[in-house]
C-alpha cells in the first residue's frame, strides 16, 4: 500500500456500525479512512427488512435507538435514499397478544404506542379479519431500503472526504497501526465493527462473550394483497422477541402459548414480520439459528413457514417468492453489545443480536464521543 497518510480515525468493517462511526468522525472534522475486505457494502448492513426498529427496544438499546433517529434523517437527506417514518403496525390475533400491547401501551404512553381496536387494525391493514382482535401502531419507528440505505451512506462519504479502502483485509493490530492485506494504515483511534467476525480478528474477546453467528431465513415476495402494507407489520411473535416486551408480565403466558400450538415454529425461533419495498415486493422473515461458524446448508422448512404464514395472514392463495437468501449477524447469550479496548486505542464495537440498523447511529455517536469528548467541533 503506497498510501501514507496517518488518519485520525481507521474504521474497520464498511457495515452499517461503521460507516455511522465514520459519519460522526467526520462530522467532527476528524480525518477518518474505512477498510473492508468486500468491494462493496455487503452483509447483515443489506441482508435484513431495512427496519429502524425503536420502540421495542429498551434500557441502552433504546437510547442508542432514539438518538440515532435523528441522523437516519439526516442522512437519508444528505446521501438521498429513500427512508419512510411509516411507524409500525402490530396486529393482535389472540387474546394474550392483546394484552400484551395493552401493557406496553399503558407503560410507554400513547405518544408511543397507541392501541387500535379490531375495525381500526383492519382498516389500516390487508390482513385477513379471521381471529384479528386489535392491534397497536408504534408511530417512532422509520424504514429504509436495506440494500440502497447503507451502499448510499458509503457512497455519500467518499464522495465527501472520507478515504475507502475495499477489498482490504485487516490482519493485526498495534496502537497507531492497523496491518492489511495490502500493507499498514495509521491512525490515532482504529474501531473494529465487524460484526460476527471479530472472533476472527480478536477471539478471546469473541469467545469470553460467547459470540456465534446467528442464521436467518428469509424471503422478498410478491403478494395479491387487497391494499398495499403502510409500513412494517409485527406479529404475536414479535412480542416474544425484544426486549422491550420481555418484562411484562404477560408476555411469559404469550410465550407458552406459542410454543404449545406453533412447536415448529418456535423451533425455528420464528420472527413472523413484514416491511413492504419500495417497488411493491414485501420482505418476510425470520428464523434463528445460532452456532459459531454458519451452517451453509439451509432447511426448507424455514421458508415453507414463512410462505405458509404469510398466506394464513393476509388471506392470500399464493406467495410469489422473488428472492431467498441466508442472513447472518453475530449474537451473544447475555448482552446486545460487546465493547472493548483490547489493545490501546483499537475499540471493538458490535451489535450482538439484530439491532445493528436500530441502534447502530446511536451507538457510534455514544463511542465517538466517548473517545473525543462530549463537545463536538463545528461539522463539515
Amino acid at each position: 500500500m503506497t498510501h501514507q497518510r496517518r488518519y485520525d480515525v481507521l474504521v474497520v468493517g464498511a457495515g452499517i456500525l461503521g460507516l455511522a462511526h465514520a459519519y460522526h468522525a467526520f462530522d467532527r472534522g476528524l480525518s477518518v479512512a474505512v477498510i473492508d475486505h468486500a468491494d462493496r457494502v455487503a452483509g447483515a448492513s443489506v441482508q435484513n427488512f431495512g427496519h429502524v426498529c425503536i420502540t421495542a427496544q429498551s434500557g441502552v438499546a433504546r437510547d442508542y435507538a432514539q438518538a440515532g433517529r435523528e441522523h437516519w434523517l439526516d442522512l437519508s437527506r444528505k446521501a438521498g435514499f429513500w427512508i419512510s417514518e411509516s411507524g409500525t403496525y402490530c396486529v393482535a390475533r389472540h387474546d394474550d397478544e392483546m394484552a400484551v400491547m395493552t401493557e406496553f401501551a399503558d407503560r410507554r404512553g400513547s405518544t408511543e404506542a397507541e392501541l387500535l381496536p379490531r375495525e381500526q387494525i383492519l382498516a389500516a391493514l390487508p390482513v385477513s379479519g379471521s381471529h384479528v382482535v386489535g392491534g397497536m401502531y408504534l408511530s417512532g419507528d422509520l424504514q429504509v431500503d436495506p440494500r440502497e440505505a447503507a451502499p448510499a451512506v458509503a457512497r455519500w462519504l467518499e464522495a465527501s472526504g472520507v478515504d475507502f479502502f475495499w477489498r482490504t483485509a485487516a490482519t493485526g493490530f498495534d496502537p497507531g497501526v492497523v496491518r492489511t492485506s495490502r500493507g499498514e494504515l495509521r491512525a490515532g483511534t482504529v474501531f473494529v465493527t465487524v460484526n460476527h467476525d471479530i472472533d476472527r480478528l480478536f477471539p478471546e474477546q469473541a469467545e469470553s462473550g460467547g459470540l456465534v453467528r446467528c442464521r436467518l431465513h428469509m424471503l422478498r415476495a410478491r403478494m395479491p394483497l387487497t391494499a398495499p402494507l403502510p409500513g412494517p407489520l409485527f406479529t404475536g411473535w414479535s412480542l416474544v422477541r425484544y426486549r422491550g416486551f420481555g418484562d411484562l408480565p404477560t408476555t411469559a403466558a404469550l410465550a407458552a402459548r406459542l410454543r404449545d400450538e406453533h412447536p415448529d415454529c418456535a423451533d425455528l425461533d420464528l420472527h413472523q414480520m413484514y416491511t413492504p419495498q419500495p417497488d411493491g415486493s414485501i420482505l418476510l422473515g425470520d428464523t434463528h439459528i445460532r452456532d459459531v461458524s454458519a451452517e451453509p446448508f439451509q432447511s426448507e422448512q424455514g421458508f415453507e413457514v414463512l410462505i405458509r404464514e404469510a398466506a394464513a395472514l393476509f388471506g392470500i392463495p399464493d406467495v410469489s417468492v422473488i428472492e431467498r437468501w441466508q442472513g447472518v449477524y453475530g449474537s451473544a447469550p447475555d448482552s446486545e453489545f460487546l465493547i472493548e479496548e483490547p489493545i490501546d486505542e483499537v475499540h471493538i464495537v458490535t451489535v450482538t443480536t439484530g439491532i445493528g440498523m436500530t441502534t447502530g447511529m446511536g451507538l457510534a455517536k455514544d463511542r465517538i464521543d466517548h473517545v473525543f469528548g462530549r463537545e463536538s467541533v463545528p461539522a463539515n
